[in-house]
């Protein structure tokens, strides 16, 4: 190699060094990845307290991260170059059997889950005079860890929920998700999609009948929906975050009630109001999950004209993350209002939302991982 070739690799790499910082800071800063799915990292606050506690560090890392130009090609050839290798892991997901992708699941940092423990505790004992249920549901890797790749390693999902459940079991209605969809996990109808990190609407499904059988109601049964697959082209934020190639696009049922019954969606975030609990715009976008209640709402409720004698309950608040947005629906044929909040994005009083609504009903609804590593769960002590 000569001099004038020396020359031009190190021109290119500096061109390329001073290139990024200069598109990180001209290119327009996205709000939310469409691709991934999800609100990217906003600019971190500078303050005493962000500094102390790390947190700034934390953001400042994510948002240099989230941002950093053209991200989507950097991933999707990343991926490309991993399948070439025969690897069976890119960005965190790994390519599992039957099609299944699956998210890394590592030992989670107890010290941190007491904390949120804690908060839930810390919120029960505000709330003595209030009827308090907490349903913890695993995500696919913790149900189906036999269709990881070979040599791939998970941590035990089951000793993260039991965990949880240990340290709450006093204070409140614990239920775990394990026992309500190990004997479903072996069913040829799938309780949690290939390519996506939510339950199927079956297994929502499958965790609504158990609520509401501990809330001592009666579910409605299967045979009282229509059931109706509204795509065949879902390809979830496994596939997104991982780019893995040949798989099968998942299908997304929605289970109509046959009685008809007329149930309005408010949202506050936008303070608009709707006449369906379903998008179906969201069918020809890439987030096709949003198709159940428009997507993630800060708060909202769901209000059902249910006649008097098939009423089961007046209020309820859920609070929760996206795993509720398929499981709502069906409880709107028990709860005349559903108050809706999701702690990830909702800043107001918990306590005073609840007093000033007069709910005395309340649900918690989270998967593992989101429950784990959700420091805004943290809100609840308040």
């Amino acid at each position: 190699m000569n001099k004038k070739t020396d020359r031009v690799f190190v021109w290119g790499f500096v061109s390329i060094l001073l290139a990024m910082p200069l598109l990180f800071f001209t290119l327009p800063m996205q709000v939310f990845s469409v691709v991934e799915n999800r609100t990217l990292q906003k600019v971190p606050k500078l303050t005493w307290d962000n500094l102390w506690s790390k947190t700034f560090s934390y953001e400042s890392e994510s948002y240099v991260t989230d941002h950093f130009p053209f991200r989507n090609e950097w991933v999707a050839t990343k991926s490309l170059l991993e399948q070439l290798r025969l690897q069976q892991e890119n960005n965190g997901i790994y390519k599992g059997s039957d099609g299944y992708l699956f998210e890394k699941f590592n030992e989670p940092n107890y010290t941190e889950l007491e904390e949120y423990t804690a908060a839930v505790e810390k919120f029960t004992l505000n709330h003595l005079d209030t009827k308090i249920s907490f349903l913890l549901a695993p995500t696919s890797i913790g149900l189906y860890p036999e269709r990881l790749p070979w040599l791939a390693e998970a941590y035990p999902q089951t000793e993260v929920n039991s965990f949880i459940g240990e340290q709450l079991h006093s204070s409140l209605s614990f239920m775990d998700g394990f026992d309500i969809l190990n004997a479903a996990a072996s069913s040829s109808n799938p309780v949690y999609y290939k390519t996506d990190h939510h339950w199927t609407t079956y297994g929502a499904y499958l965790a609504y009948a158990a609520y509401v059988e501990q809330m001592g109601w009666t579910p409605a049964a299967e045979t009282d929906f229509d059931i109706e697959t509204v795509t065949n082209t879902f390809l979830g934020s496994y596939h997104t975050r991982s780019q893995f190639s040949g798989l099968k696009p998942d299908s997304i049922q929605a289970y109509k009630a046959k009685n008809k019954l007329a149930t309005e969606m408010y949202v506050a975030d936008t303070d608009q109001t709707y006449e369906s609990m379903y998008d179906e715009s969201y069918l020809a976008k890439k987030d096709k999950y949003s198709y159940f209640l428009g997507g993630v709402h800060a708060l909202m409720t769901l209000h059902s004209e249910l006649p008097a004698e098939k009423t089961d309950l007046d209020k309820l608040l859920v609070i929760k993350d996206s795993y509720a947005h398929s499981f709502l629906p069906f409880l709107t044929q028990h709860v005349k209002d559903i108050h809706v909040i999701d702690i990830r994005y909702y800043n107001g009083s918990i306590s005073e939302y609840m007093e000033q609504n007069g709910i005395k009903d309340v649900l918690l609804l989270f998967n593992t991982t989101t429950f784990m590593t959700e420091r805004n769960l943290l809100k609840l002590k308040y």
